[in-house]
């Protein structure tokens, strides 16, 4: 895997968990809970694989 798809990963996976974090800020009945599940699930998902990418380079 390129070096530079791997930081793209990383600086969207941020963004998406800046985004969670902006939408947990919001009071509870504001909350969007599909927007929050949906960001959920990508932000989880980038990080394990990004977690797992890092893991690899390690044992090599």
């Amino acid at each position: 895997m390129s070096e530079e798809f791997l930081f793209i990963l990383v600086i969207l996976s941020m963004a998406i968990w800046v985004t969670v974090s902006k939408e947990a800020l919001k009071p509870s009945k504001e909350i969007n809970r599909w927007k929050m599940i949906t960001l959920l699930s990508a932000g989880s998902l980038s990080t394990l694989f990004i977690t797992i990418t890092l893991f690899q380079s390690l044992m090599l």
